[in-house]
């Protein structure tokens, strides 16, 4: 039986474990999401009224958590919108709609809390089912003006955007110092660095935009 809940302070190596063991050797030779975990909650833009767990048959098999980020219009107006991630679920539990269950409680709870929109950086493949879409179809860019093709966007109310141009900026809690991350990662238990073909599906998406209309 699945059962997902609040994240407890007796929760946080559990899922710092379950991240470290989802995300290893997947976008690089090793990974820092679990050092991003261990970092998040003292920041002032996690939200842990969104920090879930997922538990199966007693056991914490899943987490996701959610950052603030921003949305600033061409006008000038700054609109407070929701990242997640890292999201995972540990290797052996993957395939079997678990994150697809813990997602969709955490959109539920979101929109109750009031929050209206959502936008993430990953692949496609895993989101679009969840009613995610590029975010060129709601004319959000980077920065720099770009469409990025693993940037997407949800509506948690119908209308919550109206078209106009907006510029995402996630939290600076996401731009970790990746020599931290990897000396932390020095500190645990050894995990072979390896290559993927996934790393390189992952360099190619991000590492591409859409720029035709959609």
């Amino acid at each position: 039986m699945l059962t997902i809940r609040r994240e407890a302070a007796a929760d946080r190596q559990t899922v710092e474990d379950v991240t470290r063991r989802a995300f290893y050797n997947i976008y690089a030779p090793g990974c820092v999401e679990h050092y991003l975990v261990r970092t998040m909650r003292d920041h002032p833009d996690f939200i842990p009224e969104l920090d879930f767990v997922a538990e199966l048959d007693g056991l914490v098999i899943g987490n996701v958590m959610y950052t603030k980020a921003t949305l600033t219009g061409e006008d000038g107006t700054v609109k407070d919108i929701l990242t997640f991630g890292p999201v995972s679920i540990a290797p052996e539990h993957q395939r079997k709609g678990y994150g697809k269950r813990l997602l969709e409680h955490s959109f539920r709870r979101a929109a109750e809390l009031g929050w209206d929109v959502i936008v993430i950086f990953g692949s496609p493949a895993n989101y679009v089912g969840l009613g995610f879409k590029s975010c060129k179809k709601f004319n959000i860019c980077t920065e720099n003006g770009r469409f990025p093709s693993a940037m997407m966007g949800k509506e948690l109310k119908a209308g919550a955007l109206d078209g106009r141009r907006w510029v995402y900026r996630d939290s600076p809690v996401m731009s970790i110092d990746e020599d931290q991350a990897r000396r932390y990662d020095d500190t645990l238990e050894h995990m072979a660095k390896e290559f993927r073909p996934s790393q390189e599906e992952f360099y190619i998406m991000s590492h591409s935009s859409v720029e035709d209309e959609v």
